[in-house]
């Protein structure tokens, strides 16, 4: 059993983190969003229409964004739409390896695909190879080091808890970098 639907995301996202940190995940957004506690409202992550890899991505940007920077709308990074030259597509990518390795961990516990999203249609032909190599290096050392940020590993842990209870996290996720980046 995979989760292939957004409300099955969402219902895993309040479970784990709605008691203790206040945020809700919200899908049928135009463009994904992540807006900071206000007014005594909960902050909310908002995703792609029902996307469930948009849904996925932001999640692993909040896994990541310290405490600082869930006080901040869009965590306080930059976005440039998908019109990108090289090198601005190049500092985009610097800044993806992160969220997009937590993704892939993410994808991966929830029994579904990973693929790393360069997210500009300006360029069609552009090789990614580089960029998936990279966020697969950064995956291995996740599971090398077992660092992978905690709201991440909890989140892992509960989709992976969901669809399979009787497998250890660490193990899965070794072997599904053994199948799929080797």
């Amino acid at each position: 059993m995979a989760f292939v639907n957004a409300t099955q995301l969402v219902t895993a996202f309040d479970a784990c983190f709605f008691a203790n940190f206040n945020t809700r995940l919200i899908g049928g957004a135009d463009e994904p969003l992540y807006v900071p506690i206000s007014n005594e409202q909960p902050a909310k992550i908002f995703f792609r229409f029902d996307y469930v890899s948009s849904a996925l991505h932001e999640i692993s940007h909040w896994c990541i964004a310290g405490k600082k920077r869930r006080t901040l709308e869009d965590y306080g990074y930059w976005y440039e739409s998908d019109t990108r030259d090289l090198t601005k597509q190049q500092r985009f990518e610097s800044v993806e390896v992160v969220p997009q390795a937590v993704e892939c961990i993410l994808h991966w516990s929830a029994g579904l695909p990973f693929r790393v999203s360069v997210d500009n249609l300006s360029l069609p032909d552009y090789d990614a190879s580089e960029f998936a190599h990279t966020v697969y290096q950064q995956v291995e050392r996740y599971l090398c080091k077992y660092a992978l940020p905690e709201r991440a590993r909890i989140f892992a842990h509960y989709l992976l808890a969901q669809r399979h209870p009787d497998y250890h996290l660490s193990g899965f996720l070794q072997q599904q970098y053994e199948n799929n980046c080797r």
